[in-house]
């Protein structure tokens, strides 16, 4: 066993869960004795308890108790089928050295969790094409909303995407179906979201709630939120194709604020309901007919700057079977859309 020591996080190790950093610099520690290590207050970063999800900066001084000097590692790595890895590999949109970027299925989770075992992270690890680590997530989308996902293939990628995306330095435009006809056809929403608790134990059910602009700051626990709109195509007043822009990136933000707004994006059961027929307090989330009861909400596009060329780079993802199938239905086509409906809001 080693002594205690303490160990400076050095230039280019900042800005990433304490575990990860932990079990690179001592592959001999597993997950369950770095949570143990936590737990006991035996691990600390300037001085300070910790958690292993705790995101560490240069420069901070981590104090680590007696390590083992050749215990076995713990390594934990997911089995992926190979259906599932050809699932996975099928997604892949984009691929260099430094990054890949999926078109990310509608119903598959991007991270576990309640009692999800079949995700994004998971299946990542049929992602290495040649590489010794999976690759990493360096932000989410909804479980049932489809489009591009980025992962890092390094931790520098890693590192500079998920500080480009904390500090609202990337772009992504959004398509969805919603119910009725959003007017003005162009515009932008402003509405508070807080989250209001579920039921059971861990929370199940939980949802955001929206509040007047003027009421976000004096309530706890709620964030500024904004999101542009735009109304590309519509049928009659019944359904409309929608662009959407989130400024900000709060949970479940676009399906809270299309509902907020009226127009609740069609399979959105948690925030629009399953109503059919406009009862004079805004739509339900089904349309009926032949319109999948599926949600119908997809990350079409993102911009950002590569990590290691700097230069400017768009990925478009196709849209998921349900949506096309009700793209078809109405008559549209993916090219009928501007890649960037937004230039007259800029």
């Amino acid at each position: 066993m080693s002594g205690v020591q303490t160990v400076t996080i050095s230039a280019g190790e900042g800005d990433q869960r304490l575990d990860r950093w932990l079990k690179r610099r001592f592959p001999q520690l597993g997950q369950g004795r770095i949570e143990k290590m936590c737990r006991k207050g035996e691990l600390r970063v300037n001085g300070g308890r910790v958690k292993a999800s705790t995101r560490i900066e240069e420069g901070q001084e981590v104090r680590l108790p007696p390590l083992p000097e050749n215990a076995k590692p713990e390594v934990v790595r997911t089995a992926v089928s190979d259906a599932d890895a050809r699932m996975i590999q099928a997604c892949v949109i984009y691929r260099d050295d430094h990054i890949l970027a999926i078109n990310k299925p509608p119903g598959l989770p991007v991270q576990g969790g309640s009692g999800q075992t079949r995700h994004v992270d998971g299946l990542a690890e049929a992602l290495r094409f040649g590489y010794d680590e999976k690759p990493r997530l360096v932000h989410r989308l909804d479980k049932d909303t489809s489009g591009v996902l980025v992962l890092a293939r390094t931790r520098a990628a890693a590192t500079a995407l998920t500080a480009a995306f904390r500090h609202r330095e990337t772009r992504k435009i959004y398509w969805a179906l919603v119910a009725g006809v959003p007017t003005p056809y162009l515009g932008e929403i402003k509405t508070g979201l807080v989250k209001a608790g579920g039921h059971g134990a861990k929370g199940e059910g939980e949802k955001m709630i929206a509040l007047h602009p003027r009421d976000t700051d004096s309530t706890p626990g709620a964030k500024r939120a904004r999101t542009l709109y735009a109304t590309l195509y519509r049928v009659a007043s019944r359904a409309a194709w929608v662009a959407m822009e989130p400024v900000t990136g709060r949970t479940h933000q676009l399906r809270v604020h299309m509902a907020e707004l009226g127009h609740p994006i069609i399979g959105d059961g948690k925030y629009g309901g399953s109503g059919q027929e406009n009862l004079g307090d805004g739509w339900g989330a089904q349309l009926g007919g032949v319109i999948s009861k599926k949600l119908h909400l997809h990350a079409r596009r993102l911009a950002f700057e590569h990590p290691q060329t700097r230069k400017t780079i768009s990925l478009t993802a196709a849209l998921p079977p349900h949506m096309k199938d009700s793209w078809e239905t109405f008559g549209w086509t993916e090219d009928l859309a501007k890649d960037d409906p937004f230039e007259d809001l800029k």
